[in-house]
């Protein structure tokens, strides 16, 4: 017999790392099991989730871990006091001789359950964008589309506050079950029904409040569909406090009541005539108030010197304009004198320079046959054709030979 299926006596006892190993195996043999209990303790360290689950009736509490890998796989809205169903595994810790349960997996139980598949909706819903489309509602609409209960209170309170606001006002009611089976399929049919009719402006779906369990009609995705798929605004309108629909999340608005939403969606007639008759009061102040205050501009123009005298500018001017004219003229005068000066100078220069003074002194100009001017006596041989200018005309001669002196 080996030495570790010997007996344990007196004589021959266990070491305790023996008995460990032991326990530890025959734990390890139970595998893995579903519970069902309450949690009563719920602590998160490292990561990781350290806690204890309480039996729902018999006082017997066992203690769990939930690793930092399984905790992302499990509901992040577990708490103390949630009741659970968990897939455990004994685990005995040999070091330290404690006994404690590995959690796989852990999920609600009954309408912790119910809560977790609408929780999960509701984030599949808001990732579509279905919960961010808020459209405002019409200020005076034609006609309200109402969905509800027959001879529900809820038909009544819409019915005589949105009257008593707006006494005009029109309904188009469409009756629908709003609790048991056939209420998510009656809702959905009626909002389809109200969206198709163009005179419709606005729906409200109303409900005149109940517990958790007949509110979740209002959370049917097929529902809440077709709520966000509608082309004509809709207000949610169930009549609750605490709980939240998905109807609530894709409705345009939100009503805390039926009266609420009768408040939100009709304007108050003796309200609105009230604001028109203040509006048309500042209206009637501020152009009051402009007309007296141009008036008063126009006067203080009118005072100033500028307008008070038609002739004023003419006759402030008139002595400067004249001045003016009396300078221009000496102006032009003494331009023309100095330019006549001048133009004799030049008229003088000119004459003095001129060749035909220089041959009224006596001079004269010889050119030779070929219009050449004389200029040396080399040029003149005897028997040369000349023709002389003169101051009065012009002369031909020939040259004559002369005896060399």
């Amino acid at each position: 017999m080996a030495a570790d299926d010997a007996p344990s006596t007196v004589d021959s006892p266990w070491p305790v790392a023996l008995l460990s190993s032991k326990i530890k195996g025959w734990i390890d043999r139970l595998g893995t099991a579903w519970v069902e209990g309450e949690i009563t303790q719920w602590g998160v360290s490292g990561g990781n989730v350290y806690g204890k689950l309480k039996d729902l009736e018999a006082d017997a509490t066992i203690s769990f871990t939930i690793w930092s890998s399984v905790r992302a796989k499990i509901p992040a809205d577990l708490k103390q006091g949630d009741r659970v169903v968990a897939a455990v595994k004994p685990n005995y810790w040999v070091k330290g001789g404690t006994l404690t349960m590995q959690v796989f997996e852990m999920r609600h139980v009954g309408l912790g359950d119910l809560l977790e598949r609408l929780e999960r909706l509701r984030q599949t819903l808001r990732a579509e964008g279905l919960f961010d489309r808020k459209r405002p509602l019409p200020f005076l609409p034609r006609c309200i589309g109402l969905i509800t209960g027959k001879d529900s209170d809820a038909e009544k309170d819409v019915l005589r506050n949105a009257q008593l606001r707006w006494p005009a006002v029109r309904f188009r009611v469409v009756h629908a079950a709003v609790q048991g089976d056939r209420a998510a399929g009656e809702v959905t049919s009626a909002i389809r029904l109200l969206d198709a009719d163009p005179e419709v402006d606005v729906m409200i779906v109303a409900r005149g409040g109940g517990d958790f369990q007949n509110l979740l009609v209002f959370s049917d995705e097929t529902l809440v569909r077709a709520a966000a798929a509608s082309g004509t605004p809709i207000v949610s309108a169930i009549g609750h406090e605490a709980d939240r629909p998905l109807l609530d999340e894709v409705a345009d608005l939100r009503a805390s009541t039926p009266t609420d939403a009768a408040k939100r969606v009709v304007p108050d007639v003796a309200e609105e005539l009230a604001r028109v008759q203040q509006a048309r009061a500042s209206v009637r102040l501020r152009v009051t108030q402009r007309i007296s205050t141009e008036i008063d501009r126009i006067e203080a123009l009118r005072s100033r010197p500028a307008l008070s005298s038609a002739t004023w500018i003419v006759d402030s001017r008139a002595e400067e304009l004249g001045r003016y004219v009396s300078r221009s003229r000496d102006l032009v005068e003494r331009v023309l004198e100095r330019s006549t000066t001048r133009v004799g100078e030049l008229a003088g220069h000119l004459r003095a320079l001129s060749p035909q003074r220089t041959l009224a002194r006596g001079y004269a100009i010889a050119q030779l046959p070929d219009g050449r001017a004389l200029r040396s006596t080399a040029d003149a041989t005897p028997g040369t054709s000349l023709l002389l200018t003169v101051s009065d005309g012009k002369v031909a001669t020939t040259v004559d030979p002369r005896p060399a002196s």
